[in-house]
């Protein structure tokens, strides 16, 4: 499993969530978590005997409310950076939707990684949790 570290390749595709369906996945199963300025969803996946299907990970969505095309790139940006240098040391099978506001922005960087390291530990202390009944969420778009 590789892990998140400063030098070669910074966020590897192997932490992050790269797939529709994962996030959907993310959304509709999981538990969210409110901070300050941004909003955690989480899900715990079922233990695989895959090596590449244990350990976090992480991804963000980036509303077009937030801005535009640059705006929403640089908050993504932050936001990795943040996630890269408070990666947690145990491993657990979590996915991790970060979702900001636009005030992440404007944050100083130190907050913003102080808060990102927050919502980590609280996504990765209550995925641990049991959770009472898996019921989806009802899509309210329809």
């Amino acid at each position: 499993m590789k892990t998140v570290s400063s030098a070669g390749n910074r966020f590897p595709k192997s932490v992050r969530l790269l797939r529709h369906g994962d996030f959907e996945r993310v959304y509709q199963f999981g538990r969210r978590q409110f901070t300050g300025n941004m909003t955690v969803f989480f899900l715990r996946r079922p233990e695989s005997p895959e090596p590449a299907g244990y350990g976090l990970r992480v991804g963000f969505t980036v509303g077009r409310a937030l801005g535009g095309a640059v705006e929403r790139n640089r908050i993504k940006r932050r936001m990795r950076e943040a996630v890269r240098r408070s990666w947690p040391t145990e491993v657990a099978a979590v996915d991790v939707v970060f979702n900001p506001r636009k005030s992440v922005l404007d944050m100083p960087f130190a907050d913003v990684a102080q808060e990102v390291t927050r919502g980590l530990q609280l996504a990765l202390q209550r995925a641990g949790e049991p959770q009472d009944a898996p019921s989806p969420r009802q899509d309210k778009r329809r």
